[in-house]
């Protein structure tokens, strides 16, 4: 990590205030304090450089809530010339390089801190909600300073040449007023920390606050963005702060936890519920004055803390940690059912991908806790009592209720269903590693069987060691999990650049005739360069392939000749043209677009906004378009949604969409500056991904939908014409697809499935209006058959085991049945095999068929195995006489091979491998 010189750090404040700077020799770091006699940085962390000094012992005037001083903080700022900005967000939307909002600063990256658009206000003070999961190990153990969501406090302010703001020193400055001034903090209490901080691609020096032991803000000097892992000094220099909320209103309450500081009321019913009693004050005191020092992944581990907190009180190891353990698993259930209220209010549906996988993290890890605690049947409670207590300053939890737990129980069914299976995977894991030789279960292996199939670590541990295998799960477990799942990996397509894109970087924008009128369906251009096959015109009407839109086809007229148009790209402002012929450079030419192809695709991507809403509308806010792709003939359109779509709901979708399209509602298409597009319409905008550019082109639906889309549309919704969904398909855990077809394709469909009906009702002799009574009938009636065919082969299958029996060699006291059955299928094979072991516990069957291939059935009733016989042992044996294998269990194995001539090698093989195995 790049360092930073004294220079950076050393303000007026520190001078006028008498700060003095030091090094603290544990943990290296430089830090300012007005006490001669500190030599320690003062900070509670994994360096053990101070304990927590301010547990029973606020240094805070007054006790605040979560609420006052959320609102202390904001309007402090706005007395001192700041505007209050709502938070955005907790899932960043707005962003392509994360998925989550993790510090009040990214709600304006990278457009506001690059310079590419305004703030929305400068200076400005927003508390935004924030999650982070890499030290969701921690949240419980370290009493509240790791929390997987947060409010974050933060000021921030926008400096450029034009306008300067403020910068270090008044940011420190009014840091110092708030805690001083505002709380009643002690100037000389306050120490500041040097640092560097980087992060969402931007970095800078950094000053970290320091009130008795606990960090409560982060005052950032950002003014460099990080490329290749170097410094690049920005446009815009942001002061960019980040005050704890959460531990503000711990440290002004001194409680035992921030937890009991932050939940307060909800913490108790929690601990009621968990039943949990009043722990000794002396041992949670302790405790949490240590707890600062604790890390999951660092040198104070929970081990550490609980020795010493034996040490201190006199109570035994044991006994700390049996008192404390449901306690921290208390402390994490308040925080994690919180986080499960709040992402799935923002639409995130639990999966294996992007931000539906920390969802899903963090219900399942909840749920193990509240299992741990036995109370895991209790979780849809607590998050509905995480709604009730946090609803009022974010309502949109309340609206969203009926959505948040019904998508949380059907999770929870799913987990369930995953730990019922899980010991047959784990076994089977086992089973591989003992013949590679390990005594020890890899670390790797624990994270495959979690992120392949969701097998908690808890789970293998239990199994892998009564079976001998050494387990240990790093106690930053889950951290590790999250980190390799925790930002949106490139595609090729944007990790590489095209030799294109280089090769036509300095030709002049083309003309985008296809956004100034997509009716336009032939056009004049001049040829300003032919590289190959591809041709690049000075403007034109080809809509080139983005955004789930295919490109346009045609042809380039010229002097007499023509050239088929096969392809069409943007590279940067150039568009690109594919021919399938040579054309010169410099002509004019005539453009003609394939306009029954053009118009198809219009149809196709207006009715892919439509069904989005209307799918928004049936089935729930939590719906966001998670992909797309438009076809000529037929589209498709994949939607967040967390369980099956039934035919009703399909039926209800497609009712709606139509609806809208009979209304003809006017297809606006306009551009807009990115922060008046969000300001106007929010984040829902953003339904087809992150859109570039300091300029967003956006799509509006009368008032049905509002989209940044860059495709071309339908004037109005009465152009799109018919709209019927196919079909739709379960692609992935959290994601529906649709595939649907609109205007004449849809008529289409539906006349393939009327000709289809005709047909079978032909072939039944029903009217059409009564084939479906005359198929049910049918269905039963062979329902019925089925029944019958089953008793007959049963009747003929006991008949078979009696006659076999009577007719079986006798060696060494069992009764070997070996016999080449005629044109019995496998299933009564099965059932001789079975009613003869049945009968005749000390039978081997072996049942021999000829279709083509050797079909080999083998059962060995009760008293033959214990005598040694396996049916899988034999019809290995059998198999590899007729060339081929066998597998199955000791009762029951079935194998066979291609070679028919050897069937008689392998009956004989039979006996010999019985004689030798019982002598």
């Amino acid at each position: 990590m790049k360092r930073f010189s004294e220079e950076e750090y050393h303000l007026p404040f520190f001078d006028e205030n008498d700060y003095i700077r030091r090094i603290c020799p544990r943990c290296g770091e430089y830090f300012w304090t007005q006490n001669p006699d500190q030599t320690l940085c003062g900070e509670s962390n994994a360096a053990g450089c101070s304990e927590y000094k301010f547990i029973d012992n606020p240094p805070i005037r007054k006790s605040y809530s979560l609420r006052e001083m959320r609102e202390k903080f904001l309007s402090f700022f706005e007395k001192n010339d700041h505007e209050r900005v709502r938070p955005y967000p907790i899932v960043a939307r707005w962003r392509d390089d994360l998925y989550f909002t993790n510090a009040s600063i990214i709600d304006f990256q990278p457009y506001v801190t690059e310079g590419l658009i305004p703030p929305p206000a400068n200076p400005l003070v927003i508390s935004q909600p924030c999650v982070r999961f890499l030290d969701v190990d921690n949240v419980g153990p370290t009493f509240g300073r790791h929390l997987t969501i947060f409010e974050m406090g933060g000021h921030h302010a926008f400096n450029s040449s034009e306008k300067e703001v403020y910068w270090k020193d008044e940011t420190v400055r009014f840091h110092h007023e708030f805690v001083t001034e505002e709380l009643g903090v002690k100037s000389e209490e306050v120490i500041y920390k040097e640092g560097v901080w980087s992060g969402g691609g931007n970095a800078g020096p950094d000053v970290e606050s320091i009130i008795n032991g606990l960090e409560v803000a982060t005052l950032v000097f950002m003014k460099y963005k990080v490329v290749g892992g170097e410094f690049v000094e920005l446009p815009i220099r942001t002061v960019d702060t980040g005050y704890g909320i959460e531990r503000f209103t711990w440290l002004s309450k001194g409680s035992v936890s921030c937890f009991h500081a932050a939940y307060d009321r909800l913490l108790d019913k929690i601990f009621d519920i968990a039943g949990i009693g009043r722990v000794e004050d002396k041992i949670l005191i302790e405790a949490s004055r240590l707890s600062g020092m604790m890390e999951s992944s660092r040198l104070h581990s929970k081990g550490w803390i609980w020795k010493r907190i034996s040490e201190r009180t006199g109570v035994d190891y044991e006994e700390v940690e049996s008192i404390l353990s449901p306690v921290l698993g208390a402390f994490a259930i308040a925080d994690h059912t919180k986080c499960i209220a709040f992402l799935l209010a923002e639409g995130i549906v639990p999966s294996n991908v992007r931000e539906g996988y920390f969802a899903r993290l963090i219900i399942r890890r909840a749920y193990r806790i509240l299992r741990s605690l036995s109370i895991e049947n209790r979780i849809a409670d607590i998050v509905d009592m995480q709604i009730d207590y946090w609803s009022n300053d974010f309502p949109h939890l309340k609206d969203m209720r009926d959505e948040i737990i019904d998508i949380l129980l059907i999770e929870v069914e799913k987990f369930k269903r995953t730990l019922s299976r899980g010991s047959t995977l784990i076994k089977r894991k086992i089973k591989e590693l003992k013949s590679e030789g390990a005594a020890e279960f890899p670390v790797e292996a624990l994270i495959e069987l979690y992120d392949s199939h969701g097998i908690l670590p808890e789970s293998v541990k239990d199994v892998a060691e009564k079976a001998g295998v050494r387990t240990v799960i790093p106690e930053n477990f889950y951290g590790l999990i999250a980190e390799r799942h925790l930002q949106p990996s490139q595609t090729s397509e944007e990790a590489v650049q095209s030799e294109l894109d280089e090769k036509v970087k300095d030709l002049p924008e083309t003309r985008m005739l296809y956004y100034e009128d997509p009716y336009l369906s032939d056009f004049k251009a001049k040829i300003l360069k032919v590289l190959g096959d591809a041709v690049i015109l000075d403007q034109t009407a080809f809509y080139p392939e983005g955004g789930g839109q295919p490109a346009d086809h045609g042809y380039l007229e010229f002097n007499g000749g023509r050239v088929r148009v096969v392809n069409v790209e943007k590279h940067g402002k150039v568009i690109v043209h594919f021919v399938d012929g040579s054309i010169p450079e410099g002509l004019e030419v005539r453009g003609v677009i394939d306009w029954s192809r053009r118009i198809s695709l219009m149809r196709h991507h207006t009715a892919t906004h439509i069904i989005n809403a209307a799918a928004r509308h049936v089935l729930g806010e939590h719906v966001w378009q998670a992909g797309a792709q438009k076809e000529v003939d037929r589209s498709r359109l994949d939607i967040s949604h967390y369980k099956r779509l039934s035919l009703s709901e399909v039926h209800k979708i497609e009712r709606l969409a139509n609806e809208i399209v009979c209304m003809n509602l006017p297809v606006e298409v306009m551009w807009a500056p990115r922060e008046e597009a969000e300001r106007r319409y929010g984040f829902r905008l953003y339904q087809g991904g992150v859109v570039p550019g300091r300029e967003i082109r956006i799509v509006k639906i009368g008032d049905w939908d509002v989209e940044a889309c860059g495709g071309t549309h339908c004037k109005s919704t009465g152009e799109v014409g018919m709209i019927k969904i196919i079909r739709t398909e379960r692609i992935q855990d959290g994601v529906e697809r649709l595939i649907f077809a609109a205007g004449p394709s849809a008529l289409k469909r539906i006349q393939e499935y009327e000709s289809k009906l005709y047909r079978i009702s032909e072939m039944m002799e029903v009217p059409v209006e009564k084939v479906d009574r005359s198929l049910h009938n049918l269905i039963s009636e062979f329902k019925v058959l089925r029944k019958d065919r089953e008793n007959l082969i049963g009747k003929v299958a006991s008949y078979e085991a009696e006659r076999y029996l009577a007719e079986a060699s006798v060696i060494n006291g069992l009764k070997v049945i070996i016999k080449i059955v005629g044109d019995a299928g496998i299933d009564q094979m099965i059932k001789v095999a079975d009613n003869i072991v049945k009968l005749e516990p000390k039978a081997v069957v072996a049942l021999f068929k000829v279709d083509g291939n050797v079909r080999i059935i083998v059962m060995v009733g009760e008293d033959a195995r214990r005598r040694g016989l396996r049916a899988d042992e034999i019809v290995r044996e059998a198999s590899v006489k007729v060339g081929g294998g066998g597998s199955g269990r000791p009762d029951f194995a079935q194998g066979g091979g291609s070679l028919t001539n050897n069937m008689e090698e392998a009956i004989s093989e039979i006996k010999r491998f019985i004689i030798k195995k019982i002598g």
